[in-house]
């Protein structure tokens, strides 16, 4: 009985912090536009807010799976309350990850970007809220679709996002450590937004195709790195 339960739970938790390393890694990007004595604090509320969200989706559930019911359809495709989430989800992460891209390679507008990397705590928080929401629908509705006992999703949320507060802190310094790596880092956001617009319109991209071709990259530019200090 214990290990029928374990096998899902687990399954669960490794599904739900491979999900969160897109929070994590959006959390830490945009912490770096703040007084290093605020970054911390940024990443703790985005990813507490994270869990919130999560918990309290999880009580809704009936309402959740309400989401995946056809609202209209345009040009034969249907749009759904989770599909229009995503596909706007995926616009505001596109712009955001672009918008990050041109400001940190273009080297003409230094003025312009040292203006922008302040930044404010409640502006911040608040792009990181509506990330929190549409990953959090989207990690809840990929839940109910694993498991149907209630007390493993909410086991599983709050587990996969303690492992996210302990590995933020790492993953946010070594970003700002290596700038080659947040540009890397802002590509993968990108391609995120790409998979979530394609999801809301029933063209899904399979997430493991996109992970597998990011580590890819991260590995060439771990050996570039290597390679370069020698």
């Amino acid at each position: 009985m214990l290990i029928d339960a374990l096998i899902p739970l687990l399954s669960l938790i490794a599904l739900e912090v491979i999900l969160g390393i897109d929070n994590i890694i959006f959390i830490s990007i945009l912490a770096d536009k703040l007084p290093a004595s605020q970054r911390d604090r940024l990443r703790y509320w985005g990813i507490g807010l994270a869990m919130l969200i999560r918990l309290c989706l999880l009580g809704f559930i009936s309402w959740i799976l309400k989401l995946d019911a056809t609202l209209f359809s345009i040009l034969n495709i249907d749009f759904s309350g989770k599909g229009l989430i995503l596909i706007f989800g995926g616009i505001f992460l596109l712009y955001k990850s672009t918008k990050e891209i041109f400001h940190n390679t273009e080297e003409g507008n230094l003025d312009e970007f040292s203006s922008i990397k302040k930044g404010s705590f409640k502006k911040l928080l608040s792009e990181i809220i509506i990330l929190d929401l549409v990953f959090s629908i989207d990690s809840i509705i990929t839940a109910i679709g694993m498991v149907q006992e209630l007390w493993i999703m909410y086991v599983a949320v709050i587990t996969a996002v303690g492992i996210m507060l302990v590995a933020s802190k790492p993953i946010s310094q070594f970003i700002q450590k290596h700038p080659s790596f947040k540009i890397l880092a802002l590509c993968f956001l990108m391609m995120i937004g790409i998979s979530l617009i394609a999801e809301g319109l029933h063209f899904a991209i399979p997430k493991g195709y996109i992970y597998f071709s990011m580590a890819f990259a991260f590995l060439v530019d771990i050996i570039q790195m290597k390679k370069i200090k020698k």
